[in-house]
C-alpha cells in the first residue's frame, strides 16, 4: 500500500469533494453544492504512472468564521496539512481570488510543504484562460486547470503531484525490525503505555525521525530484540465537540499504519468498543497489518466472574471482521500485562513471515475438499486445481479454479478457515487470490 499522502485543502465550496472522487475512481466524498457538506476527512489509495499513495480529502477552511462546526473543520485540514506529503491547493476559477483564498495560502506557506496550486471548473479553458493568470497572485507558483467535474486537466495536476514526492518514501523498511504503531481514539492511554515501557525498563535506545512524518518513532530494544513504536498519540483536544475532534485520529492513523507491520488498537476498557475503534480497525485489517487489541485502565473496571470474558465477546462481536485479531488486557497507568506485549508481537511477527510449502497446502486443500464438496450452480462445480503461497506480511496465498465466479465468498472463507486450523496464523490477517484456470480437455 501506498506509504505517501496528499491533500486535497481549500475554501468551502470549490469542488474538492469532487476533484478527490475523480482522482479516487469511485464517489467517496459526499459532494452537495453547500459549503461545509464535508465534515468528516476521508482517505482513498490512490496511483499514477506506478506512484502509489494516500489521498486525504478534507472540510473547507474557512478562516473568518467563527462557527464551532467550520472551526473544527479548519483544525482537521491543519492536521492533514501537517501529515500530507503534498498538498492539493483547490481553488475556483468562477469566483477568482478571494480574501480566504489568501487567507489559506499564507496558511499553506507556514507549512513548508510542497503545495499545487489547482484551479478547478475550468470547463472551458480558452473561456478561462486569463481567469487563471489571477491565480499567481497567490504566489504559490503556477496555477494548473482542471475541471474535476469534466476530468479535463487531472493528468498534468498527478505529474506536479508526484514530481514532489520525497524519494524512497514509498518503500518499507526492510529490516527485521517490526515496527508496531499504536492506534485508537485520543486519551485511551497511548502515549501512557509507551511511556511506562521506557521509564519502567529503561530502554530507549533512541529516539528517530519517521520516514516521512513529523511524529517521532521510539525505539525500545526488549530480551535483545529491537522494536519501533510509532505513536499517533500526539493529536490532543483542541474543542468541546466531541464527535469531531475524535476524527482527528483517523488522519494519522492511516500515515502511522502504512508503516506498521503490526498495529496495536488501544480500547478504553471503560467505555468498550466505539464506532471510531471499529474504523481505525479497518484501517489496519484493510492494509494486512498484524493487529494486536490493547484493552486499556482494566484496573478502574469493577469485576466479577468472567467481566474478562464478557468483554472479549463483546469485541469480538463488533470487530467480527478481525476474528483472528489477539487481545490482551492491561494498565498503562500500573504497567499490569504490559510486558506481555512484547511476546504477543513476537508470536504475530512469527505468523505473518509463516511460509508453508506448496506440498503442505495441497494436501490441506484436498482435505477441505473432501469434508466439504464445493458449491455447483446449474450443475456446473466449482473445481480447485491447487494452492501455492505468493508472499508474506500478510501471508498470501493463490487458488486456482476452474471458474471464479462459482467461487463464493463463504467456500473462500471456510479454505480460509481451514489454513488457520492448521497453522493458527494469531493475529494476522491472510489473503487468498483466486485465479481462474481453463479446463484442459
Amino acid at each position: 500500500m501506498a506509504g505517501r499522502v496528499v491533500a486535497v485543502v481549500g475554501r468551502p465550496n470549490v469542488g474538492k469533494s469532487t476533484l478527490f472522487n475523480t482522482l479516487a475512481g469511485d464517489k467517496i466524498s459526499i459532494v452537495k453544492d453547500t459549503p461545509g457538506v464535508t465534515r468528516d476527512r476521508i482517505y482513498a489509495d490512490v496511483e499514477w504512472l506506478n506512484e502509489k499513495f494516500t489521498l486525504i480529502d478534507t472540510g473547507g477552511i474557512d478562516s473568518n468564521s467563527d462557527d464551532v462546526l467550520f472551526r473544527s473543520m479548519r483544525e482537521q485540514a491543519e492536521i492533514a496539512i501537517e501529515t500530507a506529503d503534498v498538498i492539493i491547493f483547490v481553488t475556483d476559477v468562477k469566483a477568482g481570488v478571494t480574501a480566504d483564498d489568501m487567507a489559506v495560502a499564507d496558511m499553506l506557506r507556514r507549512s513548508k510543504k510542497p503545495i499545487i496550486l489547482c484551479v478547478n471548473k475550468v470547463d472551458n479553458f480558452d473561456k478561462y484562460e486569463s481567469y487563471v493568470y489571477e491565480f499567481y497572485n497567490l504566489g504559490l507558483g503556477d496555477p494548473i486547470a482542471v475541471s474535476a467535474s469534466g476530468m479535463l486537466g487531472l493528468g498534468d495536476l498527478m505529474d506536479e503531484v508526484i514530481k514532489h514526492f520525497p524519494e524512497g518514501s514509498d518503500q518499507i523498511d526492510d529490516t527485521d525490525t517490526p515496527r508496531i504503531a499504536v492506534i485508537g481514539k485520543p486519551n485511551t492511554g497511548k502515549s501512557s503505555m509507551i511511556n511506562k515501557m521506557l521509564g519502567e525498563n529503561r530502554l530507549i535506545v533512541s529516539d528517530i525521525a519517521g520516514t516521512t512524518r513529523d511524529a517521532v518513532d521510539t525505539k525500545i530494544k526488549r530480551n535483545g530484540q529491537e522494536y519501533i513504536f510509532i505513536d499517533t498519540a500526539g493529536l490532543r483536544r483542541k474543542s468541546k465537540i466531541h464527535d469531531e475532534i475524535e476524527r482527528y485520529s483517523i488522519i494519522r492513523t492511516v500515515s502511522a499504519v502504512e508503516r506498521c507491520d503490526i498495529a496495536v488498537l488501544m480500547i478504553d476498557a471503560e467505555t468498550g468498543v466505539t464506532d471510531q475503534d471499529t474504523k481505525i480497525a479497518g484501517i489496519a485489517h484493510e492494509r494486512g497489518k498484524g493487529m494486536i487489541i490493547v484493552v486499556n485502565k482494566w484496573d478502574l473496571v469493577e469485576k466479577e466472574t468472567g467481566t474478562m470474558e464478557k468483554m472479549k465477546k463483546e469485541i469480538q462481536q463488533k470487530l467480527a471482521y478481525m476474528p483472528y485479531a489477539e487481545m490482551i488486557f492491561v494498565s498503562a497507568l500500573t504497567g499490569q500485562r504490559l510486558n506481555k506485549i512484547f511476546a504477543l508481537i513476537d508470536s504475530v511477527v512469527q505468523f505473518q513471515c509463516l511460509r508453508i510449502q506448496t506440498g503442505v497446502l495441497n494436501e490441506i486443500l484436498t482435505e477441505a475438499v473432501a469434508e466439504n464438496e464445493p458449491p455447483n450452480d446449474k450443475g456446473k462445480k466449482l473445481k480447485l486445481y491447487y494452492i501455492t503461497q505468493v508472499s508474506v506480511k500478510p501471508p498470501t496465498f493463490v487458488l486456482f479454479v476452474n471458474s471464479r465466479e462459482l467461487a463464493h465468498f463463504s467456500y473462500i472463507r471456510y479454505i480460509e478457515n481451514k489454513l488457520r486450523e492448521a497453522f493458527l496464523f494469531k493475529g494476522t490477517p491472510i489473503r487468498i487470490l483466486v485465479r481462474e484456470r481453463k479446463e484442459k480437455n
